[in-house]
């Protein structure tokens, strides 16, 4: 059911709709009619319309028109709901129905009247399937994370941003640059060409080219403008690993992982010299402002200042214990800041060569640095998923930017100074703002990625495991954390509950299960035999045996009651990564890292057929309630549905574009899976067809769904996520 303007919109004819959904906003504009435009822009029916029929980016600036026009708790309202609408852009744009759920993800901690309107239209308007967020789980509005671009198939290895910072230039291991109108997110054009990884990537001053370098040992030089590649540089012999473009834009400087440098002439392409000194691959290089000189840093350790009119080193930086991933230098050309894999951070002075200070914060190796145009301050990425900015004057860490769920491996600065650009391996761009300061509310979960949850069987609680080494039980009412479970040594990979809802088994990578008591958090028995790290766990359906999937390639059967290993089970040639037992308990179903899935008899622990069809590792599998069929998912991006009883794949279920870590299946007509592609899906079983998406802010790495449901509303569903947080979600008007 739709709002009352919602509703009208769609009596109009579609060319009349079309003509008020694009213009309206800017009629009210002209008669300064700021309360008529607030009242649309916080009406769901028309953001769902014009979302569908003119766009994220028209519907984005249509607030920008009515900022203006209002102040106090108004301007306040719009402006959040445009800062929501910004950092789900990429979500809205490809997938309009997921308007309702990525607005109460992100808005239903804010108590303003007209934003609890909002989201009550928002659940009032679903008519279709969809995921209702039954607490905030999402990035929420007003920190410094404005938007995220997606558009690159692998890692985001290097950024640069514009002259006039309206655009942003990114490199990628899809061997593909894109251009980026950082307005409105969208990729303004491909540059294709490179044979390899692209590893970096600098802008012209002028703004009119860029250069690249790339693991096909080559640079290419770009027409913006064109998107046309004007020229290939040749003359190193290994990756070229970092580019820097001189000041006056005449000469580039390149270096590799064939321990060179390389000054180059742009006009030309001609070498002029290379400069040699490193005893291992050039990881990163700066021009100073004034042009004279230039440093670089490498895997030996060091980072070196050179004359570029010589091409002679002029001295050597040492104080860095690993390799130097990332260099720059102030603009004042007076001092440099530099990055290694030892976590560290070290601001020199290149008048000396000698070093500062040095910043500590991050907890794996420091990827990517910049310098603020004022000098004042910095901004690193880490191999900890994290940007950390800092205070160059005192060296202390000033704020914490998370959102990225992989390694942080290029940031730029906006020349004022303002915004920072940043690119992952989570194949992702995100923009953020540097001035906010505001602290945002923290969302519940775990301090590291969540592995692994269950839903009891009374649909009230839930169990995760996480990367933390814990176990969390949560009450799906509230939201609320009941207890931490703690007793693991690593990660934990692995959670069950007992139909009984009395007890739950964890599997770790300590080599080890735990039964727990769910009641008290206490741990009850340490059941050991793997070799390796145990990587899935089934409890049977009468509570006395369990099922574990080791990365030992076995899995072995457990007596719950004496917790002593009654059978090892043993035929896959790699890890096994899940495991389910049918609903009698007289077979369980496995899945392996060698790409198949194993049918066993649980009486005499025989296989009695393996399944094959996946083309790459299979992370999950889940077994109907009938018994009769039976889903997977794997590495290669698919679900595949099963005959348990002829062991012949049914269907391919395709709609992922990245791994699949988690599936589920309810009622034997639908299923739910997770992927590293940040979604959930609901799937129709018979048709094959995706039913419903929710798109998290970072891959979804499991999910379950309550086995009976007993509420009023909707099906619970729980998802756990790389960054730490569980989200709690219900399946709605299925």
């Amino acid at each position: 059911m739709t709002t009352e303007l919602g509703a009208w919109l769609k009596e109009q004819l579609p060319e009349t709709r079309l003509h008020i959904l694009r213009h309206q906003p800017s009629y009210f504009t002209d008669v300064q009619a700021g309360q008529r435009l607030f009242d649309w822009l916080t009406d769901f029916g028309f953001l769902e319309q014009k979302l569908g029929a003119v766009g994220i980016a028209a519907l984005i600036d249509d607030y920008d028109l009515a900022l203006p026009l209002v102040s106090g708790e108004k301007h306040h309202t719009l402006k959040m709901i445009q800062d929501v609408l910004r950092l789900s852009a990429h979500v809205l744009a490809e997938d309009r129905h997921q308007l309702a759920g990525q607005l109460l993800g992100r808005l239903l901690s804010f108590p303003e009247p007209e934003i609890q309107v909002l989201l009550q239209q928002a659940q009032q308007a679903k008519e279709q399937p969809w995921f209702r967020p039954h607490f905030p789980c999402l990035d929420s509005p007003g920190g410094a994370l404005i938007r995220t671009l997606t558009g690159h198939s692998d890692s985001v290895t290097a950024v640069a941003l514009s002259p006039d910072g309206k655009t942003a230039l990114s490199g990628s291991w899809d061997n593909t640059l894109k251009l980026w109108d950082l307005a409105t997110g969208k990729v303004l054009r491909t540059l294709e060409g490179h044979g390899h990884w692209v590893t970096a990537v600098a802008i012209a001053p002028d703004g009119k080219t860029a250069l690249s370098g790339s693991g096909d040992t080559t640079l290419k030089l770009w027409d913006l403008a064109t998107g046309k590649e004007l020229r290939t540089l040749e003359g190193h012999s290994s990756s070229v690993r970092a580019v820097a473009i001189a000041p006056d834009g005449k000469t580039v400087l390149s270096g590799s992982y064939d321990n060179t440098l390389k000054l180059w002439d742009l006009a030309t392409g001609k070498e002029l010299r290379t400069l040699k000194g490193h005893s291992e691959s050039v990881n990163a290089v700066a021009i100073a402002l004034d042009g004279k000189t230039a440093l670089s840093g490498s895997y030996d350790k060091t980072l070196k200042l050179w004359d570029l009119a010589t091409g002679k080193e002029l001295r050597t930086l040492e104080g860095h214990s690993f390799g130097v991933r990332a260099v720059a230098i102030a603009l004042d050309g007076k001092t440099a800041l530099s990055g290694s894999e030892d976590k560290t951070l070290k601001l020199w002075d290149l008048a000396t060569g000698k070093e500062l200070r040095t910043l500590e914060g991050h907890s794996f190796g420091v990827r990517a640095v910049a310098i603020a145009p004022d000098g004042k301050t910095a901004l690193s990425g880490s191999e900890d998923k994290t940007l950390k900015l800092w205070d160059l004057a005192t060296g202390k860490e000033l704020r914490t930017l998370e959102g990225h769920s992989d390694w942080v491996r290029a940031v730029a600065i906006a020349p004022d100074g303002k915004t920072a650009l940043s690119g992952s391996e989570d194949k992702t761009l995100k923009l953020w703002d540097l001035a906010t300061c505001q602290e945002l509310r923290t969302l519940e979960g775990h301090s590291f990625g969540v592995r692994a949850v269950a839903i009891a069987p009374d649909g009230k609680t839930a169990l995760s495991g996480s990367e933390d080494k814990t176990l969390k039980l949560w009450d799906l009412v509230t939201g609320k954390e009941l207890r931490t479970l703690e007793g693991h040594s690593d990660w934990v990979t692995a959670v069950a509950i007992a139909l009984d809802g009395k007890t739950a088994l964890s599997g770790s990578e300590d080599k080890t299960l735990k039964l727990w008591d769910l009641a008290t958090g206490k741990e009850l028995r340490t059941l050991e035999g793997h070799s390796f790290g145990v990587r899935a766990v089934a409890i049977a359906p009468d509570g006395k045996t369990a099922l574990s999937g080791s990365e030992d390639k076995t899995l072995k059967l457990w007596d719950l009651a004496t917790c002593q290993e009654l059978r090892t089970l043993e035929g896959h040639g790699h890890w096994v990564t899940a495991v389910a037992i049918a609903p009698d308990g007289k077979t369980a179903l496995s899945g392996s890292w060698d790409n198949t899935l194993k049918l066993w008899d649980l009486a005499t622990c025989q296989v009695l057929r393996t399944l094959e069809g996946h083309s790459n590792w299979v992370n999950a599998v889940a077994i109907a309630p009938d018994g009769k069929t039976a889903l997977s998912g794997s590495i290669d991006s698919t679900l595949k549905l099963w005959d348990l009883a002829t062991c012949q794949e049914l269907r391919t279920l395709e709609g992922h574009s990245s791994y699949v870590n988690a599936v589920a299946i309810f009622n034997g007509k639908t299923a739910l899976s997770g992927s590293n592609d940040r979604t959930l899906k609901l799937w129709d079983l018979e048709t094959g067809e995706v039913l419903a998406t929710f798109t998290a802010d970072t891959p979804i790495r499991c999910c379950a769904i309550a086995p009976d449901f007993s509420g009023t509303v909707g099906r619970t569903v729980v998802a756990g996520e790389s960054v730490g947080r569980v989200y709690f979600l219900s399946l709605e008007g299925l």
